[in-house]
């Protein structure tokens, strides 16, 4: 069952490039949210947790407004992703505790900043409304903010996003508007959470992926590629295990070449895997797997992350053969064989409480310990089915022991002669019988071979 932290939750409001992106990322101590002088860089709302006096509340960069039609609530086209980037704006806001409504001083009182307070109360009471004037970097420039008193809102707050200059009085009048209504104490924190990252090349359903599992529209969804431009991590609870999901933006051979908003989300696409402990690594089964996807595996695989691949759009598949596309997979996959697949559809929510299975699984995977003796027992049978290839000389090299040295991933050192050398290939059947015996599906495996020279 999913569940979600019963915390405040304050939205941060405005017109396009007013500095939402840079205030969010200095209320949360972090560079999640993507800033640009572009307008309408943020589409999916970014997600964090805020702390401050010892509370807690959770804190939404939305997608700047463009066209007030949208903040009234017309009908709108739902194959325009501006669109849907402020109708969720929307929605969040009449989910809002609190909302901090972003303006910028430099810029001055616009005609739509009026027209945009004037929506807003008639979408929520007043008191629920807090004016930020942005861009006041000196105290000279604070006699500019007088303008905005003329919204009727509360008393302007001015603040430097960029420097952070006013926040901390910012976040005062925060927790004193909310701690009354919501409990924005720390939740009891689970230990070892796992974080998820989903990954794959341009417009596969990742974001749709994400939106399934959630079971509402945290992330744009759209045809068009690199909709997703930067990470979105949401934290959810499942079967007693904290989860956090993070939605990247597509990976691909032309984006990473390309300059611009697309480079920026593919590093941080791959800066988010590093600190991962388990990537979903989402592809169109009713396409054909290019290189793409095997490099996409190669990036997860080498950074040692444990793995299950996610074949998504099993619903357009006519004749579902799981035998013949797992040997299809598996042969333009070969070096990610360990990692399971999982045949879903996110349009139809086809086996998506299953990943979440596996996510549970691998987890435990992850942190499994084998003792010294278990090894030993271990060693001594497969020695005796296939005996240690050599890479060179004459004889076959001697196996004297072999430890486990790490788990959370799960690493092994393998002892032989000084004057042995063992070949690669029996490194990896040793691999593969780990994983058969003590069952390390979807975790990467080390093996170190280390020479002895006073072994007896």
């Amino acid at each position: 069952m999913l569940k979600k932290q019963n915390l405040a939750t304050v939205v941060i409001f405005g017109r396009t490039n007013v500095g939402k992106s840079t205030l969010f990322n200095c209320l949360t101590e972090k560079s999640q949210a993507l800033v640009s002088n572009a307008e309408g860089t943020t589409r999916d709302s970014n997600i964090s947790q805020v702390e401050w006096q010892g509370r807690k509340f959770t804190i939404i960069d939305t997608g700047g407004i463009l066209d007030l039609k949208y903040l009234a609530g017309k009908k709108i086209k739902t194959n325009d992703i501006e669109a849907k980037v402020q109708q969720q704006a929307r929605e969040y806001l009449k989910k809002a505790d609190l909302i901090l409504f972003t303006v910028d001083n430099k810029a001055g009182l616009l005609p739509q900043d009026r027209q945009m307070a004037l929506l807003l109360k008639k979408e929520v009471p007043t008191e629920k409304i807090i004016l930020v004037v942005n861009k006041t970097d000196s105290p000279s420039k604070r006699a500019n903010i007088m303008d905005f008193y003329k919204l009727g809102l509360s008393e302007p707050i001015p603040v430097s996003a960029a420097s952070g200059s006013g926040t901390g009085d910012l976040l005062d009048i925060v927790i004193k508007k909310i701690k009354s209504s919501k409990n924005t104490d720390t939740p009891i924190v689970l230990e070892n959470q796992i974080k998820v990252c989903i990954l794959g090349k341009p417009n596969v359903g990742k974001s749709s992926l994400l939106n399934s599992i959630l079971g509402y529209e945290r992330v744009i969804v759209s045809p068009i590629p690199h909709t997703t431009r930067e990470p979105q991590d949401t934290e959810i609870e499942y079967e007693d295990y904290s989860i956090k999901l993070i939605d990247t933006a597509g990976i691909s051979r032309k984006g990473r070449k390309t300059k611009g908003l697309e480079k920026h989300g593919i590093d941080k696409t791959l800066a988010v895997l590093k600190k991962a402990d388990l990537a979903l690594m989402v592809f169109d089964i009713s396409e054909e797997l290019t290189k793409q996807e095997s490099k996409i595996a190669e990036e997860i695989i080498n950074r040692k992350k444990s793995l299950i691949l996610i074949a998504n759009k099993w619903d357009l598949i006519t004749e579902k053969d799981v035998v013949k596309f797992t040997q299809y997979i598996h042969s333009s996959l070969p070096f990610a064989q360990f990692a399971p697949i999982q045949f879903v559809s996110a349009l139809t929510k086809l086996k998506i409480k299953k990943i979440m299975d596996l996510i549970i699984e691998i987890k435990k995977n992850r942190e499994i310990k084998i003792s010294d003796s278990q090894l030993a027992k271990f060693l001594n049978s497969i020695v005796k089915i296939h005996k240690p290839a050599k890479g060179k000389g004459k004889k076959h090299p001697r196996l004297y022991k072999l430890s486990q040295v790490k788990i959370n991933p799960p690493q092994f050192e393998l002892n032989i002669g000084t004057k042995d050398d063992l070949h690669f290939s029996y490194v990896r059947f040793i691999e593969n019988r780990l994983r058969e015996k003590f069952n390390f599906t979807g975790s990467p495996l080390s093996i170190k071979v280390k020479k002895e020279s006073s072994r007896k």
